[in-house]
């Protein structure tokens, strides 16, 4: 009786997934599954050869339409939308609830996504490797052939042109099943919670829903962003006589001709540098900061990905940050938007539809500036519907106060919600009323929003200034006092950071699991397998992993918690460090992931079609007469029984387009 089957296919289209996405990859017209390998109950791995004619067995085929059996895949999103096209089904949503994403399971346990590094990260043999040959099999079998004299013109290559390497691709696809189900069985002891499953499930039906988007914006500021490089550059030629004024190499022999010495041509540095000159000069490094921002990649990403309906697809990535399991954007990075601040965006939008490029210049003087605030716009809801966009207020500094305990600020939050304000209250002893617009104590609120915004994860005068204490109008010198009253009003988020880094090496050296404020830390092995965690159970049950955890001495010379982790900047699998304050900030950052996810979860089963989230804000696309801001409110500001005292608010509005309120 077949109870698990796992899979792997390989497949052709001639759409790039890396850019257009895996829905408008699926629907093309030429999308075809060459090959469909998989395991019966974990028994050695079969292969169907769709593309020469045969034909997936009638049991497996009655197996994966069985709901109770189990179907497994790295990266099942793929497997699942593919196999739902190449079967013809309508309602694909139905059999989600049987599909298992390996690669979730290896992201949700600290490892990294791919299926060969995770392999590798998991410590599998090299017979139980994902084979190298791969990226040049896929090139040649599952992309259009770039046609020569050589391969006679074709723009496809098929099994019988390459019967060798057609039969290696086999054995590729096979081994692609093997590697999944070890690292399967490698991480069983580890379960993926059933809530996590549903919510990846969810995740899947929003990504599927997709977002409309304006075509005629996009195309507009293609064309604007395209006409205004060339009168920039015109005019810059013009000026230096330079080949290529963009040459930060060419410009900056240009200046120093012009008897200004220059370090080098980064933003910073001209921005410094254009209040110190005139006349030529001073326009062409204006020229030079307006053209810096005529990147348009995020409006061609949309162009690129967009389906035959005009929604784009695929635009979240789930459990995507693997420390902390928010999400991570995909294609079009919707974590990553320029702010809007021009009053008349619906003006400016109209504007760059008509493609009135110098009306937008003589309006709003930087072209490129304005269509990069436009970018959010060009996200928009179907005919007779708008969107609803709502965030949660201030949520980690929520969950930092409910979590550490620090009563004042619950109280604001279950008050006025005026954060900053309290907070200068409290680090300066002045009350609350007397820091508002008007009042000389005002200019304290500005201290007090930059110490919020460095300062709860153990940052000191270093997060200040990343913060842009000194652009506020704080001197250096004064940052350290900052700090100290900070830390002073905040004594219980303090001890948290100390509490958290003390459990977690008493973990390491004793092997004893530590309670820290309704936080679990244990240490958590199979000594069969090799594998061993250093896991952080949160209030909702879900665990942060760190894996192969030990302790070594840090650049201050004190015991450190060090792990296995991808890091951030060169995005390697390496060892890496942490400390209280990056503890802190982890699980109240996951705590606050899962706040959005059982909201994501509400919200569905109020009937809402969530389109895309950012961060802590959701955006969902409702009939115009459905909208009820207030109705939403209530669901994203109900307390989380996991969460008991824990203040939750929401605020949003209604609007034709999305943006930042």
């Amino acid at each position: 009786m077949i109870t698990k089957l796992n899979i792997d296919i390989e497949t052709y289209s001639s759409v790039d997934i890396n850019k257009a996405g895996l829905y408008k990859y699926v629907q093309s017209p030429d999308f075809e599954i060459l090959l469909f390998a998989y395991s019966i109950n974990h028994q050695p791995t079969k292969i169907i050869d769709l593309a020469q004619g045969e034909k997936i067995p009638k049991e497996i085929i009655e197996a994966m339409r069985n709901p109770s059996v189990t179907l497994h895949a790295y990266n099942a999103a793929f497997e699942w939308y593919c196999l739902s096209k190449h079967f013809g089904l309508i309602l694909p949503e139905e059999w989600l609830p049987q599909w298992r994403d390996t690669m979730l399971h290896g992201m949700y346990c600290g490892f990294t996504a791919g299926l060969g590094p995770t392999a590798k990260a998991v410590g599998l043999p090299q017979d139980k490797r994902k084979l190298t040959t791969g990226k040049a099999l896929i090139k040649l079998f599952s992309t259009p052939t770039k046609p020569t004299k050589k391969n006679a013109g074709r723009t496809r290559t098929l099994p019988h042109h390459e019967p060798e390497k057609w039969e290696l691709f086999k054995e590729y696809c096979v081994q692609d099943v093997e590697v999944e189900k070890a690292i399967e069985q490698r991480l069983s002891k580890f379960p993926v919670p059933e809530a996590e499953q549903k919510m990846w499930e969810l995740d899947q039906r929003i990504n599927v829903a997709g977002v409309k988007v304006d075509k005629q914006l996009i195309d507009g500021a293609l064309y604007s962003s395209d006409v205004t490089t060339d009168q920039l550059t015109k005019e810059a030629i013009q000026i230096t006589g330079l080949s290529n004024p963009n040459s930060a190499a060419q410009l900056k022999a240009w200046l120093e001709k012009q008897g200004v010495e220059v370090e080098n041509m980064q933003k910073a540095t001209i921005e410094n540098l254009i209040n110190e000159v005139d006349g030529d000069i001073k326009r062409v490094l204006a020229i030079r900061l307006e053209l810096s921002k005529t990147s348009v990649k995020k409006y061609k990403a949309m162009d690129v990905a967009v389906c035959a309906d005009g929604r784009v697809r695929g635009l979240l990535q789930f459990y995507g940050a693997n420390r902390t399991g928010r999400w991570a954007g995909r294609l079009v990075q919707v974590q990553n938007l320029p702010r809007n601040y021009l009053d008349t965006l619906g003006f400016a939008r109209k504007l760059v539809q008509e493609r009135q490029v110098e009306k937008i210049k003589m309006i709003y003087g930087n072209v490129p500036d304005t269509l990069s605030q436009l970018i959010r716009t060009a996200f928009i809801p179907e005919a007779s519907y708008v969107l609803l966009i709502s965030d949660f207020s201030a949520i980690e500094a929520r969950v930092i106060a409910w979590l550490s305990g620090e009563q004042w600020r619950l109280d604001v939050f279950q008050t006025h919600g005026k954060i900053y304000e309290a907070s200068a209250s409290q680090m300066f002893g002045v009350p609350i009323e007397l820091i508002q617009k008007g009042n000389q104590e005002y200019e304290l609120r500005q201290k007090g929003k930059v110490a919020e915004l460095a300062l709860g994860y153990q940052g000191a005068a270093g997060a200040l200034i990343s913060m842009g204490a000194l652009d506020m109008g704080l001197t250096e010198e004064e940052l350290p006092d900052v700090v100290k009253r900070w830390r002073s009003s905040n004594k219980r988020i303090v001890d948290l950071w100390y509490s958290l880094e003390n459990a977690a090496l008493a973990v390491l050296r004793t092997g004893q699991p530590q309670g820290v404020k309704g936080l679990l830390l244990q240490r958590e092995s199979d000594i069969e397998n090799g594998l061993d965690f250093l896991t952080i159970t949160l209030p909702s049950g879900r665990k942060l992993y760190y894996a192969k955890p030990f302790l070594q001495e840090n650049d201050f010379g004190k015991d450190a918690v060090h792990y296995w982790g991808m890091d951030q900047t060169t995005k390697k699998w390496t060892k890496l460090n942490t400390y209280g304050g990056k503890l802190v900030e982890n699980v109240v950052q996951a705590i606050a992931r899962d706040c959005l996810a059982e909201t994501l979860v509400r919200i569905d089963q109020a009937g809402y079609q969530t389109v895309m989230h950012v961060h802590d804000e959701v955006v969902l696309e409702v009939p115009k007469e459905q909208a009820d801001l207030e109705r939403v409110y209530e669901i994203m500001g109900a307390p989380i029984s996991w969460a008991p005292g824990l203040p939750l608010e929401a605020d949003g509005f209604i609007s034709e387009y999305y943006k930042k309120d």
